[in-house]
């Protein structure tokens, strides 16, 4: 709820779409020009992110006039109080109306919901809008949250002003749990930083954010019974548990639950630093830089480590009311539990086959531990073991071939594969994974087990000033697969309406958009960064694998600067599918298209006019080193105009041309400062269809 933001730029990006070219020139229109202009303006579009269950558009609309006001006919509280005024100040930012008069939106609301927000709180709402006002009802006040986002996605504008179509909206989410994982510890992520990404996750209707708080490189939530977990695991950066207290709060007056994660028994180097004799190693143990699978394991078969867990999860129940609370549980080598003599004797002695059934042991003791503060255990794939308890989530990070696996053994679980942000792959790619797919062969039974998904963004390569570009707007599309039906699959669709939903989201406080920009000026040390916007526009990051293996070759840790071209840009940039949709629609018939073979030829002329980026990126050591991509970029320019001048005249390319094109092609694939082009699928098709 950042009082700073609104959605403002909403209804103008979806007016402006509307709007002739006469008119954005300043052309004089006819008044008969003008009505069908404002005719057409009156139009619903559609721009919700999610899709509603159901929705049915009428003809007409409610004018968002001054005075503009609302009331809760029903019960209320201090939370539904909180909403209804944060949609209010939002709408104010965005059309100017302030409130007072009659109400024109009434919200009716059952009751509170649950005491704690559980897996089972019943989000559902319907939405009715007419000529004369607007009706909310939900069960719940988090249903009603819910509503209040989509009457805020669905102001339009026109010459006339701002104002509500006329529909009838009956909404539920497909999944009970849709979240979003960040992970602190490898970068830390101020309290301002969670906050706006939550104010982000309500938009876009999730409703779980895991908080991952410990991992080799860092502990980050304060413990007063054990304070070395921070004094000695943190280097002072970590969460006081007021401002971890403030955080749980401020997620639930948005509807959205907050699940902590504990690294155990692995990835748990920031725990041994303080605390050496949970370890099943020697030491000494130093906070971890680089990235990875580490050695440092607790070692289970001490009652001490128990005795240490015991007074820790009790803690931090106090701080975390969410029923769940997530072990990780996640990549141990068994490496230090192999070389431990004592160790393998108890292995031995307790008829233990190997370290998984080490590890399964841990998890028993633990889970006895997590029921007797009140919580149920979550955790990574791993844990899943033959005689796990049937109550035990399972996150899975394998697949949804293994999270079926468990569906059909009777476990619940979420789905985490193919929602990796950090992975940089592009929205479209997100949004074709589904934790329930049609082919699963799961019965309606079974499926009902599975209870959602998470995106997630960890943080090798993220910091605060990067990490909602690598969150947003991608995020926003695996929210539609969450809340949405099935049906709910056109990429094209998708990518029309997150265009309109990512300008919502930075109007809302996010940084997404500007990021990128502010990046660019910093790298050029100038403000005269035009002759940069275009290669900018058509480069992303490698994928994940890719600046790993540099990052080793490297010696990159986490006091390493992300300050590079490679993390000024965004993933998935509106160059990858825009391009590609212009290529497609040209390539369709290129002599029927010369709008779009102009339009083609414009760009690539843009690509070609280099002296001054040349220079530019000579002069800034961090962007000398993908000065090779503008080359590339006056190849790719030129490879285009003459392909599309070969197309449009119908003459054939000389012998050899293809050949030579295609190889520009393969060149320009290999990564350089570790970015990568979004635009050569598209000019591969393009140099394809030249005879």
């Amino acid at each position: 709820m950042n009082m700073n933001g609104g959605v403002s730029g909403l209804a103008r990006s979806v007016g402006l779409g509307m709007i002739t070219g006469a008119m954005l020139t300043g052309a004089v229109l006819t008044s008969t020009a003008l009505a069908q202009l404002q005719a057409n303006q009156a139009e619903f579009v559609n721009t919700l992110m999610p899709q509603p269950a159901q929705l049915t558009a009428g003809s007409g609309r409610l004018a968002l006039a001054p005075g503009f006001s609302v009331s809760a006919d029903k019960f209320h509280d201090d939370r539904l109080d909180g909403a209804i005024a944060w949609a209010l100040e939002r709408l104010r930012t965005q059309t100017g109306v302030s409130s007072g008069g009659s109400p024109e939106l009434v919200v009716s609301v059952d009751g509170a919901g649950e005491a704690v927000q559980g897996v089972d709180e019943d989000e559902s709402y319907s939405l009715d809008i007419t000529a004369q006002g607007a009706h909310l009802h939900a069960a719940t006040d988090v249903g009603a949250m819910r509503g209040l986002e989509t009457l805020l996605q669905l102001v339009q504008s026109d010459g006339q002003g701002f104002w509500l179509p006329v529909v009838s909206i009956q909404d539920s989410p497909r999944f009970r749990w849709r979240g979003l994982m960040i992970d602190c510890s490898r970068h830390f992520e101020p309290v301002g930083v969670i906050e706006r990404t939550l104010d982000g996750m309500a938009a876009v209707k999730l409703n779980v954010f895991h908080w991952h708080l410990s991992d080799d490189q860092g502990f980050r939530i304060e413990s007063r019974v054990y304070p070395k977990l921070t004094g000695l695991g943190s280097e002072g950066q970590y969460y006081t548990q007021e401002e971890a207290k403030g955080v749980v709060a401020y997620a639930r007056g948005l509807g959205i639950r907050v699940v902590p994660e504990f690294d155990m028994p692995g990835h748990s180097t920031s725990w041994v630093v303080g605390y050496p004799d949970l370890a099943s190693g020697p030491g000494p143990f130093a906070i971890e830089y680089g990235f990875g699978v580490f050695d440092p394991v607790m070692d289970p078969t001490r009652e001490s480590t128990y005795a240490f867990l015991d007074k820790f999860v009790a803690e931090m129940a106090t701080i975390f009311p969410d029923a769940w609370m997530h072990i990780g549980g996640d990549e141990n080598n068994g490496v230090e539990w192999k070389q431990n003599a004592k160790i393998q004797a108890f292995i031995s002695a307790h008829n233990l086959k190997d370290t998984a059934a080490l590890q399964a042991y841990f998890n028993q003791k633990l889970l006895q531990i997590l029921k007797r503060h009140g919580k149920k255990m979550i955790g990574w794939d791993e844990v899943l073991t033959p005689d796990l308890p049937k109550d035990v989530v399972v996150q899975s990070w394998r697949g949804a071939d293994s999270l079926a696996a468990g569906a059909k053994q009777g476990y619940s679980g979420i789905l985490s594969a193919g929602y990796y942000l950090d992975h940089m792959e592009p929205a479209s790619a997100h949004y074709s994974v589904d934790p329930v797919p049609a082919n699963s062969g799961l019965t309606p039974k079974q499926a009902a087990r599975i209870l959602g998904g998470e995106a997630c963004m960890w943080s090798e390569y993220v910091d605060p000033r990067t990490i909602d570009s690598r969150i947003w707007p991608r995020t926003a599309a695996i929210a539609e697969r969450l809340w949405s039906p099935q049906s709910v699959t056109s990429e094209d669709d998708m990518y029309r309406r997150l265009a309109v939903e990512s300008l919502r989201l930075e109007e809302l406080g996010l940084t997404h958009i500007s990021q990128e920009e502010a990046s660019l000026r910093a790298l050029a040390g100038t403000q005269e960064i035009g002759a940069l916007r275009p290669l900018a526009a058509v480069l992303e990051p490698v994928n994940f694998d890719t600046r790993s293996k540099w990052s080793q070759a490297h010696n990159v840790t986490t006091h390493t600067p992300l300050n590079s071209l490679v993390d000024a840009l965004p993933p998935d940039p509106p160059s990858r599918h825009d391009f590609g949709d212009l290529m497609s629609t040209y390539l369709q018939d290129p002599v029927a298209h010369p709008e779009e073979e102009d339009e083609l030829n414009d760009t690539f002329r843009s690509w070609t006019a280099q002296p001054e980026l040349i220079e530019l990126m000579s002069a800034s050591p961090q962007l000398a080193a993908a000065l090779p991509r503008a080359q590339q970029l006056t190849e790719l320019g030129t490879l285009g105009i003459e392909a599309l001048s070969y197309l449009s005249s119908g003459v054939p390319a000389p012998a050899g041309w293809k050949g030579q094109k295609l190889a520009i092609l393969d060149e320009a694939e290999a990564p350089v400062a570790l970015t990568r082009f979004t635009v050569l699928k598209a000019l591969r098709d393009l140099v394809n269809e030249v005879r």
